[in-house]
């Protein structure tokens, strides 16, 4: 009987612990869902200029899908933005969840009258941004001269940005970091006279690496003003050059470049915002490396 009553307690006991797992199952394997936007990962939208030159409202509620929150635009012109008024554009990101932080328009080395900077900034204003970026230097006024004129210009639009209530700011690329003449215009010139209160340094990861740079020593040496990132990655470690040679670029985190080291220093920099871009639009499959980006950025990056 001890042999019977034994076995009949075990299968009393095994099947409370059935019901139990039965109840309880869903709730202990099922992971935990993370909404991604809650990271804040920005996208640089110059990474899809032909999908949104195609169909903007069905790309952006891709990136809304994928978890993308903070859009920097690329695409203003007669003021408006992908061909829409700026509180048109605003309200079709809004509904989608997302946000216009930033936006990329060009001040030529001609220079900019005040009442065109007045028209960017109020248009800008009106989309509610918090920053309007520099984002080039065509090659024929990459010299000293031309350089000078730009900053002393920067300077002035960003007073007027100011003015409304956004921050002005400089996107780098290589080139800024070749010596000319004994002169390094991203440090002899930029960060040298322009206003940190007017221009804030848009750091582009990728070319700072690829010119040789290490972003964690800028920080240091130009503490707080760097108050965006640009997450782009590479492939290989390569020799310092300085022609815009992009087709090393890759989905962040999948390249060599060390993101959680210099996030490590993010205080010092002054970072507020980080923008994923890739400036070859994932080479024919767009979506399919975003969502690489953020899936890294969001699982192996900011954790």
């Amino acid at each position: 009987m001890r042999t019977f009553h034994n076995r009949r307690e075990f299968f009393k006991i095994s099947a409370a612990g059935a019901i139990g797992l039965t109840v309880l199952g869903p709730l202990a394997c099922t992971p935990k869902v993370v909404d991604r936007k809650t990271f804040g990962v920005g996208i640089q939208l110059y990474t899809l200029r032909d999908a949104m030159a195609a169909d903007a409202l069905g790309s952006l509620k891709k990136l809304s899908d994928l978890g993308y929150k903070n859009l920097e635009l690329a695409n203003y012109s007669d003021g408006k933005f992908y061909g829409f008024a700026p509180k048109e554009f605003n309200k079709i990101v809004t509904d989608l969840g997302m946000v216009s932080l930033s936006s990329h328009t060009q001040v030529e080395a001609a220079g900019i009258t005040v009442d065109n900077a007045k028209k960017m900034a109020d248009d800008h204003a009106e989309l509610g941004v918090k920053y309007c970026v520099q984002p080039w230097v065509n090659e024929p006024d990459r010299n000293i001269e031309s350089y000078k004129k730009m900053v002393a210009d920067w300077n002035e639009v960003g007073k007027i940005m100011k003015g409304v209530g956004i921050q002005f700011g400089y996107h780098n690329h290589n080139f800024e970091f070749l010596n000319i003449d004994g002169i390094v215009p991203y440090y002899d010139i930029f960060m040298k006279e322009l206003d940190p209160d007017l221009v804030t340094m848009e750091i582009d990861l990728f070319w700072v690496n690829k010119a040789g740079q290490d972003p964690v020593e800028m920080f240091k040496k130009y503490p707080g003003r760097f108050q965006l990132f640009h997450f782009k990655d590479m492939r290989t470690k390569q020799e310092p050059f300085y022609d815009v040679i992009k087709d090393d670029v890759c989905s962040v985190g999948a390249g060599v470049i060390d993101f959680k080291t210099i996030l490590a220093s993010k205080e010092i920099a002054g970072m507020k915002y980080l923008f994923v871009e890739d400036d070859n639009q994932g080479n024919g499959k767009t979506f399919e490396e975003l969502e690489v980006s953020i899936n890294n950025i969001t699982t192996k990056i900011l954790v």
